[in-house]
């Protein structure tokens, strides 16, 4: 039967099989990176796969919170006080994110405070957390995929964000100690 895959005829009898182990036709065969003519233009084979996509996502925009989930408990393994907290709850940001290939700049407005971030992605960064928690940390970007995400080291364990977009909403996770908050907003 392996003669087949050669191109070799078989005997009638050896050609008549179940449907359950008939070969598909040549158009619909995966390939195992073997191609017959010349390669693709990307160089590789056909059916490959990325883990990272060709073009990141497009965060760019003016995006404003529609929901928020956990938010008092990240606030509070940040060591937000109760009376900021309490406040911080009712407040509706906005998020202006700027995108230029993976240069970043994010404006996070809102009644009580405003936070700019600026950062190359793979670049470490000293970053303030004024007018969020008030510590500094080292943060690093990256792209998961098509996620945008942070790892903040400082003061506090396991801390940082991903951004990435799914339909028409951006989408924010932050983590802190265990606690995750997860926020959806919707372009302005």
């Amino acid at each position: 039967m392996w003669m087949s895959w050669l191109g070799t005829q078989l005997p009638a009898h050896d050609q008549e099989v179940t449907s359950r182990n008939k070969r598909p036709p040549e158009s619909k065969r995966r390939s195992c990176g073997v191609t017959k003519g010349p390669a693709p233009a990307s160089g590789r084979p056909p059916g490959f796969v990325s883990r990272r996509p060709t073009m990141p996502a497009d965060l760019s925009g003016t995006w404003t919170l529609l929901s928020s989930d956990n938010f008092e408990g990240y606030m509070l393994a940040l060591g937000i006080d109760f009376a900021t907290r309490k406040i911080a709850k009712l407040l509706k940001p906005q998020k202006v994110i700027e995108q230029n290939g993976d240069s970043f700049s994010i404006h996070t407005n809102s009644s009580l405070r405003n936070y700019f971030v600026k950062f190359k992605v793979g670049e470490e960064f000293d970053e303030d957390n004024r007018g969020l928690d008030n510590r500094k940390c080292k943060s690093l970007v990256i792209w998961d995929n098509d996620r945008l995400t942070c790892v903040q080291k400082g003061e506090k364990k396991n801390r940082g964000w991903t951004h990435w977009i799914k339909g028409d909403k951006l989408h924010l996770e932050m983590f802190c100690e265990g606690q995750v908050c997860k926020q959806t907003f919707q372009r302005a």
